[in-house]
């Protein structure tokens, strides 16, 4: 996988993280009908640099579950790639168990990235039945910028925000992720090796965004404190 030699700052800054959870909370999915579940795609990049963070989500995937039972629940899709021209996609899972399984049996291959193919799938699902968002974590990116946006925008036009979570200071990802999050209506946010907290925290928002809307992370957050808290006082306002 290419590495940019462009240098950014070594850490994730407070401000970038309120930034991330201010847009979140101004874009809530609308109001299911009935008991209709939440419905999140889940999409990492499982290429050779990705093993060590592959790991970490694997311990904590559970936490998308918890809390989004009393909201109706939540169903994700696993979505990655690696290697050559390799994507995959789980079925519609429903507990962190079934997630835990699927997840465990992928192994990180070297290859580029996929980006445009993981945008493509989530609008192809968005036809089937709502999305009401898509988590994107990654660490770079090696495609035509230009036909990356075009499918984020389709997107935002579907109404399914793409939330992207990258890993270290690639400057060339930094800003396609950006352009991604801006198009979809979604949000961006950075995190390093050592922050799984912090995605731990953020993929757990995100899931009870994607279940409940706003309101429901407003009382998460008021619950837990920490940046989901900081999320809540954005919502208040």
């Amino acid at each position: 996988m290419s590495k940019s030699k462009n240098t950014l700052p070594t850490r994730s800054s407070a401000t970038e993280v309120d930034e991330f959870l201010a847009k979140l909370a101004a874009n809530p999915p609308p109001a299911k009908a009935g008991s209709r579940r939440g419905r999140l795609i889940f999409a990492m990049d499982a290429t050779a640099s990705r093993e060590p963070s592959w790991d970490h989500a694997c311990h904590i995937q559970a936490e998308m579950f918890q809390e989004t039972n009393a909201l109706g629940g939540l169903d994700i899709q696993l979505c990655y790639y690696r290697g050559y021209h390799e994507f995959d996609a789980s079925v519609w899972l429903n507990n962190a168990v079934d997630l835990h399984t699927f997840m465990s049996a992928v192994h990180c291959v070297g290859g580029l990235t996929q980006l445009q193919r993981i945008l493509k799938h989530a609008a192809a699902q968005s036809t089937q039945q709502k999305i009401n968002a898509l988590v994107f974590v990654g660490d770079c990116m090696e495609e035509d910028v230009d036909a990356v946006c075009h499918q984020a925008g389709r997107l935002g036009i579907m109404g399914v925000p793409c939330f992207m979570f990258h890993e270290g200071y690639d400057a060339q990802a930094e800003r396609t992720f950006r352009e991604v999050a801006t198009l979809s209506r979604g949000a961006y946010c950075r995190f390093d090796t050592s922050s799984a907290q912090q995605l731990k925290d953020l993929l757990r928002a995100v899931a009870v965004y994607a279940a409940g809307g706003a309101q429901a992370l407003e009382d998460f957050g008021k619950r837990n404190g920490g940046i989901i808290q900081r999320l809540s006082h954005q919502i208040q306002k």
